[in-house]
């Protein structure tokens, strides 16, 4: 057996779950209302798909609906294992996953514009677009009754820190991402589900809003050519290879 393809549960609050991975340190998730639950990310092909649709299974019979926090693979290409279903996403997350093969049915997609609320029974669940940020098309889903976000990937939480290189690609945008954590910082929340890593608090939030900052404030000082790279990099809170990553690849 693939332990690393193993995940765990971890119950945040009545009928609001975590499904966390080993491999990518990975953080999907399941909400339960008395009609129909919500699947929140699909891991990353149709086999690991599979595996989740199974465990969700072992949790309820309920009919499900999917959300998609943003098109990257590990998040997304899972998601032919549910269907057919409705699937909520961005536009931009749509757009992104139209040559995907593992996703290419679209008569079930649904657009998340800038706030959706589904009725799961007896439990509402928001989905948020905050802005560009961590990609184009990041969707948060706030369960307001137990104080639960979803953050997908605006939100990491890898060992001992905050961000790795990864977190930053040629699609992110990182002038939008600090005002797109200030606006998950409005919501009523307790609980903070980052797409890697344990769930964490809004204070996390916070830091990692500062961090960003902070990675903008640098970038810009190396753009207008008041510093090099290496200067930055000795100011920055990131170690050097995250730096880097933040202040060469997004190109917004």
């Amino acid at each position: 057996m693939n332990h690393a393809a193993v995940g765990r549960w971890i119950e945040l609050g009545d009928g609001v779950f975590a499904r966390r991975y080993s491999e990518l340190d990975l953080s999907v998730g399941l909400v339960l209302g008395t009609e129909r639950c919500l699947v929140v990310d699909t891991r990353g092909d149709a086999e690991q798909g599979a595996e989740f649709a199974a465990a969700v299974r072992e949790i309820t019979p309920l009919p499900w609906t999917v959300v998609l926090t943003h098109d990257h693979y590990d998040h997304a290409h899972g998601v032919s294992a549910f269907l057919p279903c409705a699937v909520w996403a961005h536009q931009a997350c749509w757009d992104a996953l139209q040559d995907v093969e593992q996703v290419r049915d679209r008569m079930s997609a649904r657009v998340v514009e800038s706030d959706t609320e589904l009725d799961l029974g007896g439990r509402r669940v928001l989905l948020r677009h905050p802005g560009v940020a961590h990609t184009a098309g990041d969707v948060v889903v706030h369960v307001p009754d137990v104080g639960v976000l979803f953050a997908g990937d605006l939100v990491e939480h890898v060992p001992g820190g905050s961000f790795s290189t990864e977190s930053f690609g040629d699609d992110t945008a990182l002038a939008g991402w600090p005002a797109a954590l200030s606006a998950l910082l409005e919501l009523d929340i307790t609980t903070v589900v980052p797409g890697h890593g344990e769930p964490t608090d809004p204070e996390f939030i916070r830091t990692c809003r500062d961090i960003l900052s902070a990675l903008l404030t640098l970038r810009r000082a190396v753009r207008a050519g008041e510093l090099t790279h290496a200067d930055a990099v000795a100011r920055s809170p990131l170690p050097k290879d995250v730096t880097l990553a933040a202040l060469t690849k997004p190109v917004a």
